[in-house]
């Protein structure tokens, strides 16, 4: 009975001590599932699954060259920015990007308001903002703090060159790296 007893209690001990080790370790997590000691690089970020209910960045973007449509979302934490400031640690924002419907002829479909018809979601892009983010690629490609990350339109994540993404926001450090901004700020003025 002794045994048993020594047994049982030696069992709960181990439980008693996985389930601190658990509470430990989720602790050390963010909603995320990113270690908060961890500095995310471009690639690192996920797609977070409830951004279609985030404000709306812009919408309806035509990239005629590219053959897009792109509709942009940003987290509440960005969407508290105002106009001339810098958005703060903890920014996300999503870009989708539709191929834009093709006729027969190859021309480009519009819509009766002259915009090009969505086609199928072709891939999503992550742009997050952080203390520290994006300080491990060189001096000439740096976006502040910010870090790039690629989804497919299943939501899991791809590869990509990311000093693309880089190379075209870099020239718009007066508008803390992000395009559209005045466009932005300009939106939210009118509502």
């Amino acid at each position: 009975m002794r045994r048993r007893s020594r047994i049982i209690t030696t069992m709960v001990s181990a439980l008693w001590s996985l389930a601190v080790l658990s509470l430990v370790a989720c602790s050390s997590m963010d909603s995320g599932g990113m270690s908060k000691a961890s500095t995310p690089k471009d690639g690192d970020l996920a797609l977070p699954a409830d951004y279609k209910s985030w404000p709306t960045f812009l919408m309806n973007i035509d990239k005629e060259q590219n053959k897009q449509v792109r509709d942009l979302y940003i987290n509440k934490i960005g969407a508290g920015t105002s106009a001339g400031q810098v958005f703060p640690n903890g920014t996300v924002m999503v870009m989708e990007i539709y191929k834009a419907k093709e006729q027969a002829d190859g021309n480009l479909e519009k819509g009766p308001d002259g915009k090009l018809v969505k086609g199928n979601l072709a891939k999503v892009f992550i742009m997050g903002k952080g203390e520290g983010w994006g300080q491990d690629v060189p001096d000439n490609m740096k976006t502040g703090a910010w870090v790039f990350s690629a989804a497919g339109p299943d939501g899991k994540p791809i590869a990509e060159d990311f000093t693309k993404c880089r190379a075209c926001h870099v020239p718009l450090a007066q508008k803390d790296f992000v395009h559209r901004y005045d466009e932005y700020f300009e939106k939210r003025a009118r509502m």
